[in-house]
C-alpha cells in the first residue's frame, strides 16, 4: 500500500464506523456485551483493541455465535433477544416474546438455536434466520446454562444458578423440544458443556470447589477438584478451559483425565468463557470490564478494557 492509499483509508475509516457503512475490519473479531451501557463492543482479537460499538437494547448479558457467524444477545431484564449480523455488524432482528432470557446454544444446522428463559422456566427454539421463536418446553426450574451435543439432538440444561438438577431434552426436532429426564450431580450445578466427542458432559459447581464429567447417558464418569465456584467451561483440542471468576483463574485441563496442565491468572469477575477462531479463548470480566484473549495453551495474549462491565463474549464472522 502506498502513502496516498494509506491516508485515504485513514480518512475514510472514522466515517465508515460512524455511519455503519460497509468497511473491511481486521479479524478475527469478538463481540462483547457491555451490560450497563446498552451496547456490544467489537474487538479485534489479533490486535487486542476495540474497533467498533453496536447500539442495542438495555441490559445485554449473554452472547453466543449462531448461524454463519452472527451473534445472539440475551437482554435478561428487558425480556428480549437481539440477533446481530456478524458481517455487517448491525442489528438484524429483535425478538420481544421472552421474560428473562439467559443463555443460548447454537444448532449445527446454523439455522436454529435454543435459549433458556428463566422467567418462564422454559427452553425455547429460535429460527435465527427469520428472527422468530418456535417450540417451547417448560422445565419446572430456573433454566439457565445449557449445552447441545455436536449432532444437535440432545440438550443439557442447568435448572438454576446453583441447581440441584440438570434437565436432559430431546431436540432431534428443533421445533419441538421434549423432556427426557433429569440428572442430579453430587453438588449444586452451574455450567454445563458437551465435550467435542458428544459422549460426555462437563458439569461445574455453583457452590463448591469440584466438577463432574458425565456420560451423555447420565452416569458420572469423573469427579474433579476445582477452583472457587462458580466455574465455567469451554473446550479446545484435547483440553477444557475452566474459569473461576471469583478466584481469578483460568485452568487448562486434559479431557482424558481432567489433569490441570496450566493455570493462568485473569481479572476477578472473569466468569463466562468461549473458545473459537484460531484456538483463541475469550473471557470477559463483570467486575473489571475487560476482555482477556488467551492462546490455545492458556497463555494471556491481550487484556483489553471494553466497558465498565462485560458479561459475555463470542467470535463473529
Amino acid at each position: 500500500m502506498n502513502r496516498r492509499e494509506f491516508i485515504a483509508l485513514a480518512v475514510a475509516a472514522p466515517f465508515a464506523m460512524r455511519s455503519g457503512a460497509a468497511f473491511a475490519l481486521p479479524g478475527p473479531l469478538a463481540a462483547v456485551t457491555c451490560d450497563t451501557e446498552a451496547r456490544v463492543a467489537v474487538v479485534d482479537v489479533a490486535a487486542g483493541r476495540v474497533v467498533r460499538s453496536i447500539s442495542v437494547l438495555p441490559d445485554p448479558r449473554s452472547i453466543e455465535r449462531v448461524g454463519y457467524g452472527d451473534a445472539l444477545v440475551c437482554h435478561t431484564n428487558v425480556g428480549a433477544l437481539t440477533i446481530v449480523d456478524g458481517r455487517a455488524l448491525r442489528v438484524r432482528h429483535v425478538l420481544h416474546d421472552f421474560v428473562q432470557p439467559r443463555y443460548t446454544a447454537a444448532h449445527p444446522d446454523r439455522r436454529h438455536a435454543f435459549v433458556t428463559d428463566s422467567g418462564t422456566e422454559e427452553v425455547v427454539a429460535v429460527d435465527v434466520s427469520t428472527g422468530k421463536s418456535l417450540g417451547r418446553l417448560h422445565l419446572g426450574g430456573w433454566a439457565r446454562h445449557l449445552t447441545l451435543d455436536p449432532a444437535g439432538r440432545t440438550l443439557w440444561v442447568g435448572l438454576g444458578n446453583v441447581a440441584a438438577h440438570v434437565a436432559v431434552v430431546d431436540v432431534s426436532d428443533p421445533t419441538r423440544p421434549a423432556f427426557v429426564r433429569t440428572v442430579t450431580p453430587p453438588f449444586l450445578a452451574h455450567d454445563v458443556g458437551f465435550l467435542p466427542d458428544g459422549e460426555h458432559v462437563w458439569v461445574t459447581s455453583g457452590d463448591e470447589g469440584q466438577m463432574a464429567v458425565y456420560q451423555a447417558s447420565g452416569e458420572a464418569h469423573l469427579i474433579l477438584p476445582a477452583d472457587v465456584a462458580p466455574q465455567h467451561v469451554t473446550f479446545g483440542a484435547g483440553v477444557a478451559y475452566v474459569t473461576s471468576g471469583a478466584g481469578g483463574t483460568l485452568r487448562v485441563q486434559s479431557l482424558r483425565d481432567g489433569r490441570v496442565l496450566r493455570t493462568t491468572p485473569i481479572p476477578v469477575g472473569s466468569y463466562n468463557v468461549q473458545q473459537g477462531t484460531g484456538g483463541r479463548v475469550l473471557t470477559p470480566s463483570l467486575d473489571r470490564g475487560t476482555l482477556c484473549v488467551m492462546d490455545a495453551r492458556g497463555g494471556l495474549l491481550h487484556e483489553v478494557h471494553v466497558a465498565s462491565s462485560s458479561h459475555d463474549a463470542c467470535f463473529v464472522a
